[in-house]
């Protein structure tokens, strides 16, 4: 009896410590510049097109933006410089509008009462996790790279 209670408390530390834990997998980004960013965020899922926003991510800092496996290979970015001006953005229209917001659809933004802002794309290559990374010049899309 002592031995199989030992056994199982074995386990359960082994579990805790991450022995088979699954990963954790999310989309996240991070701001690599010395300024504040706000970001908004577009992708499909079952429901179609999807824009939503504003993250505040600090300088230097990382956010989470969607949690769990991602469900699609592109995700699509816009993000404002608050402290000294400019945006990183392309050729990807998505809706979005000044306060917070989740959109359905890109279509017809402006004649549905939204701003029509352009996204820049990112290539997840089919990964469960992924990092974008934003830095350097404005209107220049990010980088993303696979956390392992």
């Amino acid at each position: 009896m002592k031995r199989s209670r030992l056994f199982a408390l074995a386990f359960a530390a082994t579990m805790l410590a991450g022995g088979s834990a699954p990963a954790l997998a999310d989309l996240k980004l991070c701001n690599l510049t010395p300024s504040r960013v706000g970001v908004a965020l577009g992708y499909a899922d079952q429901q179609g097109w999807a824009s939503e926003g504003w993250w505040n991510i600090a300088a230097n800092a990382c956010e989470t933006l969607l949690k769990g496996p991602l469900i699609a290979r592109w995700y699509y970015i816009y993000a404002v410089d608050y402290d000294h001006g400019g945006s990183w953005g392309g050729p990807a229209k998505m809706c979005t509008r000044d306060k917070l917001f989740t959109i359905r659809g890109h279509n017809s933004c402006q004649e549905r009462g939204y701003n029509e802002t352009g996204f820049f794309e990112v290539d997840t290559g089919e990964n469960l996790d992924w990092t974008i990374k934003l830095e350097g010049a404005k209107t220049t899309a990010g980088t993303g790279q696979p956390t392992q």
